[in-house]
C-alpha cells in the first residue's frame, strides 16, 4: 500500500506539472513549490525560537484554524508560527498574512520531503486542520516525537479509514496524538478503529465568524452602495447558482439591491453575471455608480465582511460541488438560502434548515416562494434572524478547548 500511495502522489504531481501550460492554478501550484527547501533552509538556519506549525489545505481550512493560531500566537509570542497550504486558493490569498512568521506551500508528501521539512523547521507542535491526513508527514512527526493534533476534523462512515481495505489509512490516523472533532459520530467512528484520544470540541469556524462580527469591518464603497436600501448578499456564486439568482434579481430589481461575490474572479464569469442581469450593475473595482442595483465584487478576501450589509443571504456551491461556508452569513443573524443538491454533509446547513433559519431551494420558483413568505409575513423573517444568530452563539468555544490542550504541551 505504501508503494500505491507513493505512486499516486507522483501521478498527481505529474498531472499538475503537465497542466501548468494551460491551467493558471496548476502553474501557481507547481511554481510555488520551486526551490522550496532552499528557501526553508534560509529562513530556519539561524532560527533560535521554538516553532509551531499549522497546516491547512486551502482558504476555508485556514479560516477554521485561524482562531486557534491567533490565540496561540497571543499566548506564546516568543514562538514562531509556520503556516503551510496545499492549495493555491489558500496560499495566494494569505501569503502575506501577518499572523504567521513563515508561510509556504506544503512540499509533496514523500518520505524524503517529509524528513527534510521536519529536519529543517523542527516544530515543537504541529496542528493539521480538518481533512489533512498526509501519511509521510504524520509518520515523520511521530518518529520525531513531535505532538500532532487534528482540529475541527469530522469523520463519516463512508471514508476509507473505516472500510475493510483501509488499514494503511488507519495507520496514518494513528500518527496523531489527539483529535478535536466536530461531533459525537466522529468519536464513535474513531473508537471503532481503536483511536480513543479524541475530544468533541466543535467547529472553530463558529469562533472565527463571531470574531469577524465583533470587528465590525466597514467597507466604505459597500456602505455607500447600500445606503438605506434592503440588500441581498450572494456569496461564492457558481454558474449553477446564477441560473437561480438571475431571474430572482430581475424580478426584484425595484425593491432590493444585490451584492454578488463570485466563487471565481475571471473576466468571463464577471461578464456572464452582467449579461444575465437586467438591472444596472457596477464592479467593485470601478464603483462610481452608486445608483446601480447590483454590486459585483471582483476581488478575493472580502466576502466574510460583506454579509453584514445584507438583510438576506444566498451562499453558493450546493447546486454543484458542495455548499460553501454559510456560517459567515449566519453570524449576522440573516436568513440564508442555498441550493438543494449538495449540502447535507454540512451539519450547520441541515440544522439551520430544521430550525427555520436556512432554506434549501431547487430553483428560482422555490427561492421566490421562500423569500415572499418572509416578506409578506415579517414574523417568519424575524424568526429566521433569531435562529441564525442564536445558532452561532450556542456553538462557540471550540478554540479555547484546543488552546487549553496546546497550553499543556507548550508549557512542559
Amino acid at each position: 500500500m505504501h508503494l500505491f500511495y507513493s505512486l499516486s502522489i507522483q501521478i498527481l504531481r505529474l498531472g499538475y506539472y503537465l497542466a501548468t501550460s494551460f491551467h493558471p492554478k496548476a502553474r501557481l501550484f507547481v511554481n510555488g513549490r520551486k526551490n522550496i527547501f532552499t528557501r526553508l533552509q534560509s529562513d530556519f538556519s539561524n532560527l533560535t525560537s521554538k516553532c509551531i506549525w499549522m497546516h491547512c489545505a486551502s482558504l476555508g481550512e485556514f479560516e477554521q484554524g485561524r482562531p486557534v493560531l491567533e490565540a496561540i500566537r497571543k499566548e506564546f509570542p516568543a514562538h514562531k508560527i509556520l503556516l503551510t497550504f496545499f492549495s493555491p486558493s489558500g496560499y495566494e490569498v494569505r501569503k502575506h498574512y501577518a499572523g504567521a512568521d513563515f508561510i509556504y506551500y506544503l512540499p509533496w508528501d514523500t518520505s524524503r520531503n517529509a524528513n527534510r521539512f521536519v529536519e529543517i523547521t523542527r516544530p515543537v507542535l504541529a496542528i493539521f486542520v480538518k481533512y489533512e491526513f498526509w501519511h509521510y508527514y504524520t509518520s515523520t512527526l511521530r518518529q520525531n516525537n513531535i505532538p500532532l493534533l487534528s482540529i475541527s476534523s469530522i469523520f463519516r462512515a463512508r471514508q476509507s479509514f473505516f472500510k475493510w481495505y483501509g488499514g494503511f489509512f488507519r495507520t496514518t490516523l494513528k500518527n496523531f496524538n489527539h483529535f478535536f472533532v466536530q461531533n459525537e459520530q466522529s468519536i464513535r467512528l474513531l473508537q471503532r478503529i481503536g483511536i480513543t484520544s479524541v475530544t468533541v470540541a466543535g467547529d472553530t469556524r463558529f469562533d472565527r465568524v463571531h470574531e469577524i462580527t465583533r470587528q465590525g469591518k466597514v467597507i466604505d464603497i459597500v456602505e455607500k452602495f447600500k445606503g438605506t436600501e434592503r440588500v441581498f448578499v450572494v456569496g461564492s456564486l457558481w454558474p449553477e447558482d446564477l441560473e437561480v439568482l438571475a431571474p430572482f434579481i430581475n424580478e426584484h430589481k425595484q425593491s432590493l439591491k444585490f451584492i454578488i461575490a463570485p466563487h471565481e474572479i475571471s473576466e468571463s464569469i464577471l461578464q456572464q453575471i452582467e449579461e444575465s442581469i437586467e438591472a444596472p450593475c457596477v464592479r467593485f473595482s470601478n464603483a462610481h455608480n452608486m445608483e446601480a442595483v447590483v454590486l459585483i465584487i471582483d476581488n478575493i478576501g472580502m466576502l466574510s465582511a460583506l454579509y453584514r450589509y445584507g438583510e438576506f443571504a444566498y451562499v453558493g456551491g450546493a447546486l454543484g460541488k458542495g455548499l460553501h461556508n454559510i456560517l459567515e452569513a449566519a453570524c449576522y443573524g440573516v436568513p440564508v438560502f442555498f441550493g438543494n443538491k449538495n449540502y447535507e454533509k454540512f451539519k450547520e446547513a441541515t440544522e439551520l434548515i430544521m430550525r427555520g433559519g436556512a432554506f434549501a431551494v431547487s430553483g428560482f420558483s422555490e427561492l421566490e416562494a421562500n423569500y415572499e413568505l418572509m416578506v409578506n409575513r415579517p414574523e417568519n423573517f424575524l424568526l429566521a434572524c433569531e435562529v441564525t444568530k442564536a445558532y452561532i452563539k450556542e456553538n462557540l468555544g471550540a478554540t479555547e478547548k484546543i488552546v487549553a490542550y496546546c497550553r499543556k504541551l507548550l508549557t512542559v
